[in-house]
């Protein structure tokens, strides 16, 4: 077979192939607005892979690893200061073994400073001091938790200090119950099994169910954290599915871990009997770095339809800005003409198909400038939005006349002299486009509400 002479080569033909593939996947992919199930993955692993790498999760979970450390023989100071007033602190220690097979040598070395610390506990200047202590670890861990998970969900916001002290009380009064109370479970269960003869057909079934429990424990503690600490509302379902993932990437890295120890021998000639500490620091690291990879699959699957037209959004023009600005101030204006409730940033996108990056921006520059103020949602846990100053006085003029005077203006000296008749148009062009403005009130604008398709 003869080769046409100006036929491409098989490698020009692989390389224009995967520049057009990584085109789609990282550009075109946007453009398309209608939900596919394959289509929405490619999303969310894209958006996943760019905020994992934007938000800089290494350097959160290194952090994360400092408080930890700082804060968890307070943690099991607390935990066993619960059980011990229930008498079952002897059940939560064989149900740490259980769940953290990896770690068992460091959480044996760590409860010998849990009791010693409960002991000078029990009496003397130290109770108050040790007291405050343990909750200021406590609190400043689950804060900066918190933090980290915020910085992902781009929230501001975090909780207050009274939400704060309650909140996290009560994560550490419910998980001693919970890791009794399943173990109380399984127990139950194992003696049914062993004993009841209804349950002899279906004992090989529930015996596989029972060992895939850690796995749905893992998966279920994961969904938890993914859903109460971000202080935003999160859905179950991307809650769950991050979880299922990240319980399943938990358990093969403890097997990895656990099986890996082995190759690790040299640690006991070097550190003796402080081996297990840099390999504690390590296991906390890489289960930082996973549960901060589930925040982010949750933030990304749940907003992926919010990043369309990611790439028009961050090169839209000057005038087209100055449009959606007014857009959204006339939303804003209209339902507090109408006494409607405030809308969220989300909500925004959502019902007008603006992209939430887009929103988000223009949000925060008219709250910069004056034009709109925050307020509480009646139904999320986020601001919404209402007009900051009298809708009578709000005219498209005066609106761009706010928004072009933003920021600093002639900080560079005698440029005005040099160039004086090029900003005389510039002012005069600015007045007459403000004068005509002023004649038009944003509440008497019109939104034909009957042509706007909400996003899905």
């Amino acid at each position: 077979m003869v080769r046409r002479k100006n036929s491409p080569s098989f490698f020009a033909r692989a390389n224009f192939f995967i520049r057009r593939l990584w085109h789609f996947v990282s550009v075109d992919i946007w453009h398309i607005t209608e939900y596919k199930l394959h289509i929405h993955i490619l999303k969310t692993l894209n958006l996943s892979v760019r905020c994992f790498l934007n938000e800089k999760l290494q350097e959160k979970a290194s952090a994360l690893t400092f408080s930890t450390i700082l804060a968890i023989v307070p943690a099991l100071a607390m935990l066993f200061a619960i059980c011990k007033g229930f008498g079952f602190q002897h059940i939560m220690q064989s149900q740490l073994f259980d769940y953290f097979p990896a770690q068992r040598n460091a959480l044996q070395y760590m409860l010998g400073f849990v009791d010693q610390y409960l002991d000078q506990m029990k009496g003397g200047v130290f109770v108050g001091i040790g007291l405050c202590f343990l909750l200021w670890t406590l609190i400043s861990l689950l804060s900066n938790i918190e933090r980290a998970f915020n910085d992902i969900w781009q929230v501001r916001g975090g909780r207050s200090f009274y939400r704060k002290v309650t909140d996290y009380t009560s994560m550490f009064l419910i998980l001693p119950i919970l890791m009794v109370a399943s173990s109380g479970f399984s127990l139950f269960m194992s003696t049914m099994l062993n004993s009841s003869v209804i349950f002899d057909f279906m004992t090989p079934l529930l015996r596989w169910v029972f060992r895939l429990a850690p796995y749905i424990l893992t998966a279920l503690f994961f969904t938890a954290i993914y859903i109460f600490i971000p202080n935003t509302k999160v859905k179950f379902k991307y809650a769950f599915i991050s979880g299922l993932i990240c319980g399943a990437i938990f358990q093969i890295f403890q097997f990895i871990y656990i099986s890996g120890q082995i190759w690790v021998s040299k640690y006991n000639a070097i550190y003796g009997s402080f081996a297990f500490l840099p390999l504690l620091l390590i296991w906390i690291q890489f289960s930082w770095l996973i549960c901060l990879f589930g925040a982010v699959l949750t933030y990304s699957s749940q907003n992926v339809v919010n990043f369309n037209f990611e790439k028009e959004t961050n090169d839209i023009s000057r005038r087209y800005s100055d449009y959606i600005a007014l857009v959204i101030a006339t939303i804003i204006t209209h339902r507090f003409r109408d006494g409607l409730p405030p809308m969220t940033k989300g909500q925004i996108s959502k019902r007008y198909a603006i992209p939430i990056q887009l929103v988000e921006r223009t949000v925060d520059m008219l709250e910069r400038v004056e034009i709109i103020s925050q307020t509480l949602s009646e139904e999320e846990r986020v601001p919404a939005y209402q007009p900051a100053i009298d809708i009578n006085r709000l005219s498209v003029g005066y609106l761009l006349r706010t928004i072009d005077r933003e920021g600093d203006e002639d900080f560079i000296s005698d440029l005005k002299a040099y160039f004086s008749a090029e900003w005389k148009v510039i002012v005069d062009t600015r007045r007459v486009m403000e004068e005509e403005g002023d004649k038009i009130d944003l509440k008497d604008l019109q939104i034909e509400e009957s042509m706007i398709t909400p996003a899905k």
